[in-house]
């Protein structure tokens, strides 16, 4: 196995001996070769497997010529839009434009198009018309079939289809792309690789397709958006590897795109050979000159100790990519690792974070998970925790403990959430009397979203009470230990199911909790999520019920602005808020009111009628002010 970066040109090809890559890398992001970056895992195991895999970062779209570095590779293509998908990294939720990229040297907006899967795959197309190509990362992987659009608000055909691509390797990608690489090397053409799980692929007939659950076709989809609500939910019951069935999608009666059961969990030596990779654990040195790559900064002292998540946040879109399943590495793995940055003259020592999307997650939620796979139509938390939970901080304990002995270890922090409702469930509070005591560095954050209960069923999140519970427990934890620390509480607003009565709900609570977010995500609706599916159609996709949907832009705003309505930014917003939702009660100059009427302006006849009334007042004060003083004056003379 190589040791250093990975190639980037032509010049360090030829340095390693290569006369050619079997696979050039196209990636949306900036090269930085550390496991918390896909492109990076996928990349290292490809050369753990004997594959030469060259980089072409950030290729200029508008030059076709910029993916030719290495010429025509041997066995194919692989693009990645990067970390994010492209359109969440370039535009806010009010689609603005936004002004940095922190996955671009210097932070530098720009360096990659919209929609980049699309732009790479077609930019190869122009250059290569037979070149296999195979797509992935989390961009590939929530587009992978026909999808709700938010930023065209559109409904849009599978990326396999619009990027000109021969295959998606969806999920995580390790066990597939593997899969892939060996099959094109066997000889197999690219479009006879149909039988790889986590794959994607293109059929002009379905005689070949066999056990599959046939979805709406494209034109129904477009038709009637109760057609995609419930495609959506039949994707979404068939995402877990042991119980998903293969789907088809139909776009004409000789273009089909059939999606294969997702690959299976990683097991956990399978985890640990992944993460010890010879990773250069930074970004490329090309990049220093630009100031880096700010992305690198977060994730640089952090472990990442598990993947996938059963907690089923309707807002997310983890359960379409990583799965509910949960995969962990062993403490041996994980001890490695921090062994290797605890030593950089740049550690400070603290260890930013020990988790994945769910922090004290480190196993599946029941025993029969990896025999059966999750339940299609059951969660692990959500109305309430199931009977079969196996609840337990035991490992997750031990794990923190080991790492606080580490030399240069002054500090593990717990960033990446911890899941509340999870941790209330446990009826040992071992855990969270050392989560407490040297996990938090004064402030911890922890996202219930909302107080609405009606907002949080929605949202797959549980009832306000679990919440209101965990601050108390909270509280009377860091009492008991002498420690004066907060929550952060993470809130979204304007998530489908939320009127304007229950923004001014959230608003009300935050008021008499004294406390008002410094941000707050308004709820973005990203490909492959049901909250998004919620917005677009109308219908909750599980039920096929009405859902109220905030979808004007200028009523979102609203919402926002009524979760800091402190903000004198956001007066008018809050008072135009208030009046649409009959609280004009909470205008006034009580305890309870939320704004105070705006005084006149000056130069109407209420206004001078007020600045008359006040200069006469001033100038009744200034006389008793001035009477006061005499008499003062005249006991002192007398003294």
């Amino acid at each position: 196995m190589n040791q250093g970066f990975l190639p980037v040109c032509r010049k360090d090809m030829e340095e390693r001996g290569w006369d050619a890559v079997d696979f050039a890398y196209v990636i949306g992001d900036a090269y930085v070769d550390h496991p918390s970056f896909g492109p990076a895992i996928i990349s290292r195991i490809l050369e753990a497997n004997g594959y030469r895999v060259g980089i072409i970062s950030q290729p200029d779209w508008k030059d076709n010529t910029s993916i030719m570095e290495y010429g025509e590779p041997k066995l194919g293509f692989l693009i990645s839009g990067g970390n994010m998908d492209s359109m969440v990294n370039h535009y806010s939720v009010s689609k603005k434009r936004r002004k940095t990229d922190a996955f671009t040297p210097g932070g530098v907006m720009g360096k990659r198009p919209d929609y980049a899967t699309i732009v790479y795959g077609n930019l190869i197309r122009q250059a290569y018309k037979k070149t296999p190509v195979i797509i992935g990362g989390i961009e590939a992987s929530l587009r992978r079939l026909a999808h709700y659009d938010y930023w065209s608000n559109h409904m849009k055909r599978s990326i396999l289809l619009d990027s000109g691509a021969d295959l998606i390797s969806y999920g995580m990608g390790e066990r597939s792309i593997v899969e892939i690489a060996d099959a094109l090397k066997s000889g197999i053409a690219v479009g006879d690789i149909t039988f790889i799980d986590g794959t994607v692929y293109k059929a002009k007939d379905l005689s070949s397709v066999y056990d599959a659950v046939t979805l709406p076709s494209y034109e129904e989809l477009k038709k009637d958006k109760l057609n995609y609500a419930r495609s959506f939910y039949v994707q979404y019951c068939n995402t877990d590897p042991f119980s998903g069935k293969r789907l088809v999608e139909s776009y004409s009666d000789h273009l089909y795109v059939v999606q294969n059961p997702p690959a299976k969990p990683l097991s956990q030596p399978e985890m640990d050979r992944v993460y010890s990779f010879p990773y250069m654990r930074t970004y490329h040195p090309s990049y220093e000159a630009a100031g880096g790559v700010p992305a690198i900064e977060e994730v640089k002292y952090s472990l990442i100790s598990n993947r996938g998540c059963f907690g089923g946040c309707n807002f997310c879109a983890l359960t379409f990519h990583q799965g509910r399943i949960i995969q962990t590495r062993s403490h041996e793995s994980l001890l490695a690792e921090a062994n290797q940055f605890i030593w950089d003259k740049d550690f400070k020592g603290y260890i930013h974070d020990v988790g994945g999307p769910t922090a004290n997650f480190r196993a599946p939620s029941c025993e029969k998970q990896l025999q059966y796979g999750v339940c299609k139509e059951k969660q692990c938390l959500f109305p309430k925790p199931c009977r079969n939970l196996k609840v337990d901080h035991k490992d997750y304990l031990k794990l923190l403990r080991k790492l606080r002995e580490l030399p240069n270890v002054k500090k593990v922090f717990i960033r990446s959430g911890i899941r509340f409702d999870y941790l209330m469930a446990d009826k040992d509070d071992t855990f969270f009397r050392e989560l407490c005591e040297h996990h938090v560095s004064g402030q911890l954050k922890v996202a219930p979203e909302h107080i609405s209960d009606a907002v949080l069923q929605k949202m797959g999140k549980p009832e306000n009470r679990v919440y209101e519970a965990f601050t108390e427990k909270y509280k009377k934890i860091n009492q008991k230990l002498g420690k004066n620390q907060f929550l952060v509480p993470y809130l979204m607003s304007s998530h489908p199911g939320s009127t304007m009565k229950e923004a001014v709900e959230l608003a009300e609570y935050l008021r008499d909790l004294g406390y008002m977010p410094e941000q707050v995500q308004d709820f973005y609706p990203t490909p492959s999520t049901i909250s998004t599916c919620m917005y677009y159609t109308g219908v909750d996709p599980r039920t096929m019920e009405k859902v109220y949907v905030p979808v004007n832009p200028h009523e979102k705003a609203m919402q926002r602005a009524l979760i800091q309505y402190r903000n004198p930014k956001n007066y008018d917003l809050v008072m135009e808020a208030l009046k649409k939702a009959g609280r004009m009660d909470l205008v006034g100059y009580d305890r309870h009111c939320l704004i105070r009427p705006r005084q006149p302006k000056q130069g109407s006849g209420e206004g001078f009628r007020k600045q008359a009334q006040g200069k006469s007042q001033a100038k009744a004060q200034g006389k008793g002010k001035q009477k006061k003083k005499a008499i003062r004056n005249v006991h002192k003379k007398k003294q």
